[in-house]
């Protein structure tokens, strides 16, 4: 199965071309137009001000310098909460990819469950389960005719390689040492599933994402009343600008708050779904 890369791969040494570059992801694409709409407000709003109103307005700038500090507060406190959501999803799915090579490995390495027509059942298992984990995580199903579709089918596939252990067990191959000993590997695959649907079903909470828009809204907004005076026809580019800044940041919040999906920064799921496979393919072709 071919990888398929999902988040941005970049050289993040090369400067000067990711400053000139314009990935589909990048967030300029996304907030074209509004930035337009943005600048045609404030330009608008100069004009009026500078040669109808000779301004007369009252200049706000204090307020805002004001309400800008307590917004990046916001924002920053927003983005690191997102991150954390992002990298947490990248820890768990690490866990895994460490413990799926601790089971086979501890499998592989007791010449009668190898040697058994179960182990090749467990590899298969084994190899399925983070490709249905990752479909899983994004509200797809698996279409693969031994896994229901009705089900939860990532606890479906740790029933079954449990299911499989149990047999070696009453077997007499594998004795009640053995199977405390392979417990912690098992349970690992309960653990991961059950923190990414945490990440995954529990969103910022409403109220404080809506405020937080329309903070940023209200701010730039009201921003050419308060600077229109220092700035003059050049708050058309300071307002877009800044507008850029802001919602880039929120933007990229809402991106990375969920890091399971299939935008450019959510992680590699299917990647590290197949270094997973073939972590457990090398290791039952090795010889111990």
């Amino acid at each position: 199965m071919p990888f398929n890369f999902n988040m941005v791969n970049y050289n993040p040494k090369d400067w000067f071309g990711l400053i000139f570059k314009f990935h589909k992801s990048d967030t300029f694409r996304q907030l074209f137009w509004v930035i337009i709409s943005i600048a045609i407000y404030s330009f608008a709003l100069a004009y009026i001000e500078i040669e109808l109103l000779e301004l007369n307005f009252k200049s706000t700038a204090a307020l805002h310098s004001v309400l800008g500090f307590v917004l990046s507060i916001l924002l920053v406190f927003r983005t690191n909460t997102a991150y954390d959501r992002w990298w947490e999803g990248r820890r768990l799915w690490g866990t895994l990819v460490n413990d799926s090579r601790s089971l086979i490995l501890k499998l592989s390495s007791i010449p009668e469950v190898r040697n058994h027509l179960v182990y090749e059942d467990i590899k298969q298992w084994m190899v399925k389960y983070p490709h249905v984990l990752a479909m899983h995580l994004r509200n797809k199903k698996s279409q693969d005719p031994l896994i229901p579709a009705q089900v939860h089918q990532p606890m479906f596939i740790e029933g079954k390689i449990i299911g499989c252990l149990n047999q070696l067990k009453v077997e007499g191959i594998l004795n009640d040492y053995q199977m405390l000993w392979l417990n912690q590997e098992i349970r690992t695959y309960t653990e991961v599933c059950g923190a990414c649907e945490r990440i995954k079903n529990t969103p910022i909470p409403y109220s404080y994402s809506l405020f937080l828009k329309k903070f940023i809204f209200i701010y730039i907004v009201t921003m050419p009343y308060g600077f229109i005076r220092e700035f003059g026809y050049g708050i058309t580019l300071a307002v877009s600008f800044v507008f850029y800044v802001l919602a880039s940041l929120e933007l990229i919040a809402e991106e990375i708050e969920n890091p399971f999906g299939t935008d450019a920064n959510d992680l590699e799921l299917d990647q590290i779904a197949d270094v997973i496979g073939a972590n457990i393919q090398e290791v039952s072709e090795t010889k111990f």
